[in-house]
Order: structure tokens, then sequence, then C-alpha cells
């Protein structure tokens, strides 16, 4: 193994099929296949339909990735994938692939973590992580604050969403404007021409007797669906623009609001924001606002390692590699429910297994 180790990741856990290649800290390759447009009809995300579509795309997305990193698969050091949390039967696709390859392959397997991955993939943007460092990590399916000492073995929940995640609530006001799906995106475009001021819609959890870190954006939902009937019922003209802007506002107040709140409370100097609506652009630029009021350094990895991808799971698998972390079992299985207290799911290293895997390999399984 060459000093910076060299790691295929496979990410499944919802609707994209995302295979990333990093040598280190350094991305050589980053190929996804989405089915979001599959989804688009159903105004969600259809485990079955998304299971099927990681399927069909896995192989020839590795071969892209390998392709583009300009590597053998003999060349690599290791094999890391997303064993959770997500979607089950999704997971299984990328955990079932993964387990093939590393067998094939004789190479050591990392069932990793898809919210430590998120966090880790930030050391390919802007170098290795701070350690402590305060993570927000914001999505369709979680908001979560996160405190990590050490990426692959200590990373602590502060606060997480009881109801809506911040992405599920962007998805839904979308759908209740027929502005389409995903919502994310095109929110914050009509938001951008519109007045984040022009209706006070709340702030879940922020009163003095509120949960400090925790998050609530049902109330939200409801509040901002309601003001729309409204206006619909009374014949008037719904003011879209308006209504995205002062929504997505009251959305990333909260969130920037508590990931400093968390920052200063534990005497950490650095926030990373990671997931999906990191990308949103009202976020980061108030995060960047009040992290400079604060004295707080803010890394945002750019918009395409924010949503899901394989180059966030190769990046934790890398640094499992980096620090001796042991492989998986190959017993690994998906755990839909995966706690982020479990940054990787760990393993017997130098098992008979494993000197059978490669003796297997050999024979050159893998052309």
């Amino acid at each position: 193994m060459a000093d910076e180790p060299l790691v295929l990741g496979i990410e499944t856990s919802c609707d994209e099929t995302g295979v990333g290649i990093v040598r280190g800290t350094t991305l050589l390759a980053d190929a996804i296949a989405s089915s979001v447009d599959e989804h688009a009809r159903f105004g969600g995300v259809v485990p079955e339909v998304a299971s099927r579509a990681h399927l069909e795309a896995m192989v020839p997305t590795i071969d892209r990735a390998l392709k583009e990193a300009g590597v053998s698969a003999r060349d690599l050091d290791g094999i890391a994938v997303t064993a959770g949390p997500g979607l089950a039967g999704a997971l299984l696709v990328g955990v079932s692939a993964a387990k093939a390859y590393a067998y094939a392959l004789g190479k050591p397997l990392y069932g990793v973590n898809h919210l430590a991955s998120h966090i880790c993939v930030d050391q390919l943007e802007h170098g290795a992580l701070p350690e402590p460092t305060m993570a927000l990590l914001v999505s369709g399916g979680h908001s979560s604050l996160l405190l990590s000492t050490d990426i692959t073995s200590d990373v602590r929940p502060m606060g997480s969403t009881i109801d809506d995640a911040a992405g599920e609530a962007f998805d839904k006001i979308a759908r209740v404007l027929d502005l389409g799906f995903p919502g994310g995106p095109v929110i914050d475009r009509y938001a951008r021409e519109g007045d984040p001021g022009a209706i006070a819609f709340p702030r879940g959890l922020t009163g003095p007797r509120d949960p400090v870190y925790d998050f609530s954006f049902s109330g939200l939902k409801t509040a901002v669906a309601r003001w729309i009937e409204a206006k619909r019922a009374a014949g008037e003209e719904v003011p879209v623009r308006d209504v995205a802007a002062s929504f997505q506002e009251a959305v990333v107040d909260v969130l920037t609001r508590k990931a400093v709140r968390a920052c200063r409370d534990e005497g950490v100097d650095h926030l990373m924001i990671g997931g999906g609506v990191a990308a949103n652009s009202r976020l980061r630029a108030l995060a960047q606002e009040r992290c400079e009021a604060a004295g707080i350094r803010l890394r945002v990895p750019r918009p395409k390692l924010c949503t899901d991808n394989g180059a966030m799971v190769a990046s934790l698998g890398a640094e499992m590699v980096a620090r001796g972390r042991a492989a998986s079992d190959w017993d690994l299985s998906a755990d839909s429910s995966l706690p982020v207290t479990d940054p990787h799911v760990p393993g017997i290293a130098h098992t008979h297994a494993h000197d059978h895997v490669h003796e297997v390999s050999k024979e050159n399984l893998y052309s």
C-alpha cells in the first residue's frame, strides 16, 4: 500500500448510485447515476424504484469511476460502502456489491456510516478535519448537530430533528407551491427573487424551554401550507417568491443559530456544514455571516460534494485505512438505522476468511 491509501467508495443510501475513488485526501473520481427523475412523478423517493435503479447502475458506475481515476481495481487498498443509515433495500444493493468486489479482489471491506461520511468528505475540499469539529448535517432525511473528535471512532450527537428534516420540509413546501421535486434547488432559486422578511413564519424549537440543539420543521411546514391555502381560498394570488424566501429564511435561521450556539457552548472553533441542503445559497451565506461574527471558521464543501456521493464514502474509508482501523467482517449487513455513534462497522482483521479471499483473488476473478 502506498503512503496514501487508494480506496473506492460505494454510496446507495437513497436515490443516488455514487462511486468515488480517493487517494488519501485527493479526489480522483466521483461518478454518480441518479434516479431522481424516476421519482419525480411520485413527488418523493420510492424505495423499490431506488433499489432497482441501483442494481442497474452499479457495475457501469464503478467501471466509469475506475476509468476516470485512471486506476485498476487491483490497485485499490480497500473498498468502503455505506452500511447505514438509509433505505434498507437500497443499502443492501451497495453492501452486496462492495462485498462481491472486495471478495473477488482480495481487498479489505469497510462498512461506514452515511452521516460520518458527510463530515469526512470535507477533507477532499479543505484538508484534514480539525479535531474536534462541530458538524451541521442537513438533508432530506437528516438534520443533525454532531461533535467529532475522531471521525473514524468518536462522533457524538448533540441534536437532531424530532419530526421532518429540513430537506423533507423543502420538498413538501415545493409540492404545495406546485414547484416540483426535489424541492431544495427550486425553492432556493425562487427565494433569490423574493423578500425573506415578507411573511413571519415560525421558528421551531427556539423557545426558552425547548431542547437547545434539536430541530423541528413540521410546525413550520404546516404554517406555510395553511398560509398558502388561506390565500387560495380567498381567491388571492400566492406570492410564490416571497413565500419561498420567507420559508427558506425560517429554516436557515434556526439551523445556523443552533449550530453557532453549539460551537460556543462546546468551545469548538470550527463548523462544518454538509448534506444536500448545504448546497442552499442562503444557508451558506447566513452561516458565513454568523460564524465570522462568532470567530468560528466555517467549512462547507462545494455543492456536488454536499449531496450523496461515493467520494464521501471513499474519503472515510481512506481515513479508516490510514488510521489502521479494523476491516469489516464478511457478514456485514445493511442497517437502516445505524447510529452515528458507529462511524464504521468493524470486524476481525486477518481472519481465515480474509486469507481465503486473497487466495481466490489470484485466479483473476475481476477483469
